[in-house]
């Protein structure tokens, strides 16, 4: 992983977004990266945000690596955030 990438554990669920949100630390600034519902129940399963939170913990190393190559490779929406599919 990048050293200039860094996760801190804080993810939360969004109900506003109906997705898993967590933060990155890129070169000191930060940037909000997210996983929306139906992608987690897609690829991990789960019903409910609880489950899709325990999903994401699951495999955080997985997703913090594929998020890490989507702001490598500049994929940050307009507002900076990263969308996990």
């Amino acid at each position: 992983m990048n050293q200039a990438i860094q996760f801190p554990d804080r993810e939360e669920w969004r109900e506003d977004l109906h997705a898993v949100c967590f933060p990155v630390l890129v070169s000191g600034m930060q940037l909000t990266c997210a996983i929306r519902a139906e992608v987690i129940a897609r690829r991990f399963g789960g019903e409910e945000p609880q489950q899709w939170l325990l999903r994401f913990s699951e495999n955080r190393w997985d997703l913090e690596e594929e998020a890490s190559d989507l702001i490598l490779d500049g994929q940050e929406d307009n507002q900076g955030w990263v969308w996990l599919s």
